[in-house]
């Protein structure tokens, strides 16, 4: 099964999330989540039913900081500020067909996207700024 998977190159999280599902005997397409060509529809997609609040990278240094607080915001508000700074999209999103989810937690990517990983994988960034 191929999986497009939207990373922030050099991400360690995203590469520890590759290579388990590499390992679970998927084919893993890297993109660049920052330099994707985002529509505010397109990327609405990949969030589904999740509370906006969720739909954000918490280590990016505009939450971190207090500028961004994604609690206050509405789904236009995220959208747009998303396509601004991309820092801010959760990651990894990933992609089958037209099936998208994002963010790495286990239950989302067996019950939106059918996959089954051996090993659990920490979902979001282990790093601090970004």
């Amino acid at each position: 099964m191929e999986i497009i998977f939207f990373e922030k190159p050099g991400c360690g999280g995203n590469a520890r999330q590759k290579a388990a599902l590499r390992a679970a005997g998927y084919t893993v397409i890297a993109r660049n989540l920052l330099t994707e060509p985002w529509t505010t529809a397109d990327l609405r997609l990949f969030f589904g039913s999740m509370p906006v609040k969720d739909w954000f990278n918490r280590s990016a240094p505009s939450i971190k900081s207090g500028t961004v607080q994604p609690e206050t915001l509405t789904a236009e508000a995220a959208l747009s500020l998303m396509l601004e700074q991309p820092l801010l999209i959760r990651r990894p999103l990933l992609q089958i067909g037209e099936r998208r989810c994002a963010g790495f937690a286990t239950a989302d990517l067996k019950s939106r996207l059918g996959l089954e990983l051996p090993e659990t994988v920490p979902d979001g960034c282990a790093h601090p700024n970004t």
